[in-house]
């Protein structure tokens, strides 16, 4: 795996894994500095962050302001960009949407990282469903922040 100067996690609507996931890697200290971005694949217009998974991430001591929904466009996929799905169904509609998609910088977390299960949607669950999506998002999180302190670096 090549160093990054951009990271897009990516789900369907953009507000509620993906922006979690960013901000749990923020929260990770990395030895390179990285734009951590969250984008949605469908996203019709721009929503605010999921009421519940806020209430998850606020009681975690992260508050995410102002954070609004936005589609993953073409232009995100550089060669130093990795782009991170939350399940293969998600990887496999960003391979067939964009025609400038780098294959290999594709990834689903769970997979990258080497965790069995994908990362459940607990879209229209209860605030018990977002946290244990949290807290599965947290341990895959942080084992995405040792790899990528891991790699060489591309200076």
């Amino acid at each position: 795996m090549d160093t990054y100067k951009k990271i897009i996690f990516a789900d369907n609507a953009g507000n509620s894994r993906a922006p979690m996931a960013a901000e749990l890697l923020k929260e990770c200290t990395l030895k390179s500095p990285i734009d951590i971005q969250a984008r949605g694949i469908v996203v019709l217009f721009p929503e605010p962050l999921n009421q519940k998974a806020e209430a998850v991430l606020i009681s975690n001591g992260i508050t995410l302001e102002n954070y609004m929904s936005s589609q993953l466009e073409e232009e995100d996929f550089a060669k130093d960009t990795l782009v991170i799905v939350m399940g293969i169904t998600d990887k496999q509609k960003i391979l067939d949407m964009f025609e400038n998609v780098i294959p290999e910088n594709v990834h689903v977390l769970t997979e990258l990282v080497g965790d069995e299960l994908e990362i459940m949607d607990p879209y229209g669950g209860t605030l018990q469903a977002y946290g244990i999506c949290y807290e599965t998002l947290s341990k895959s999180v942080k084992k995405l922040a040792v790899i990528l302190n891991n790699l060489p670096d591309g200076n």
